[in-house]
């Protein structure tokens, strides 16, 4: 198959784009190395299946000409911790017109990549796929991507109704592993394992205790996949999520990952940061997913528990931090 990727120099997007590429389909990836990076792709770029460009989703005029089967819609603004809630709202909702359009246009599938995020404040555990989306306070920014991703979802789903879109769209949770950008854009663990490495203090939002279920990449894509390529997929919404049990709190993935670091006898270096440090800001107390569905439709099972992921990040990670010194 031909699969167009947007936002494929990212974490997510590289990774899937090897492993189509692995399994002997064509990928054409769309970036703007906005948050992109050019080293995830390098090995890339010389495969005779994969074709990049290099341009902004927000221009139509970059996809106009590319032609595929599936259009898998990975770029995306993240949660405004510590940036503007507007061009969250203002840039999700612009990209996915632009792909929506791309695809009834030229009557190809799209995968959307929303998130665990849309379930938001809803305490009944774990998030299934046709769980409430319980958001807070309208004044609290952080909902602002919770928030575009909802629409997203419904505005695919209208765009079905009403013109026939095909789409599969996939929610994830708390992924990582080689290629996750090392600031906060990449999750808790990429910092924490820098800090851990340098033997600096760890800063944890809050008191550290509210619970995440995180994803080692491979199995990320290898769920993934199967929404991209399998036709079961089409009309559904899938958690892509790793073993409900490996939930964790974000202290003890600091304190595994200083141990894995600094060996089990290391006291590790924490400290809380109150979230009024970085704005109006509410966390999500606990996520966890149920994958039921995934197992059920494609026989998934993560192959990775967190112990198992965080080895193979650290020595990607003590690789990558090494040849930049």
């Amino acid at each position: 198959m031909r699969i167009i990727i947007t936002g494929v120099a990212g974490f997510i997007g590289s990774n899937l784009a090897a492993k189509l590429l692995k399994d002997g389909h064509e990928v054409i990836g769309l970036d703007n190395f906005s948050y992109g990076l050019e080293r995830n792709i390098s090995s890339l770029i010389t495969h005779p299946s994969f074709t990049f460009v290099n341009g902004d989703v927000l221009n139509p005029f970059n996809l106009k000409d590319i032609k595929g089967d599936v259009l898998l819609h990975l770029a995306s603004q993240k949660i405004p911790r510590y940036s503007s809630a507007y061009r969250t709202l203002e840039e999700n909702n612009l990209m996915l017109k632009v792909v929506v359009e791309k695809c009834l246009r030229d009557k190809i599938k799209l995968v959307f990549a929303s998130t665990s995020d849309v379930y938001g404040k809803n305490t009944k555990l774990p998030f299934k796929e046709d769980s409430d989306l319980v958001l807070g306070n309208t004044k609290v920014k952080r909902w602002a991507y919770a928030l575009s991703k909802i629409y997203g979802e419904q505005y695919v789903i209208a765009n079905n109704e009403e013109f026939g879109l095909n789409y599969t769209i996939v929610r994830f949770f708390g992924s990582y592993g080689p290629n996750h950008n090392l600031t906060w854009w990449g999750g808790p663990q990429s910092g924490f394992i820098t800090k851990a490495m340098n033997n600096e203090e760890i800063e944890l939002h809050g008191d550290g205790l509210q619970t995440r279920t995180f994803t080692f990449i491979e199995d990320t894509v290898e769920a993934l996949s199967h929404c991209v390529l399998n036709e079961k997929a089409n009309g559904e919404i899938f958690n892509i999520a790793s073993d409900p049990s490996e939930e964790i709190t974000i202290k003890g993935l600091a304190e595994i990952i200083w141990e894995l670091v600094n060996g089990k006898d290391a006291q590790p270096k924490l400290k809380c940061i109150p979230y009024s440090s970085f704005g109006n800001y509410e966390d999500v107390m606990r996520r966890v997913p149920n994958i039921d569905k995934l197992q059920q439709y494609f026989n998934y099972k993560p192959k990775y528990t967190l112990r198992e992921g965080l080895k193979k990040t650290l020595v990607w990670q003590s690789e990558l931090l090494n040849k930049s010194e």
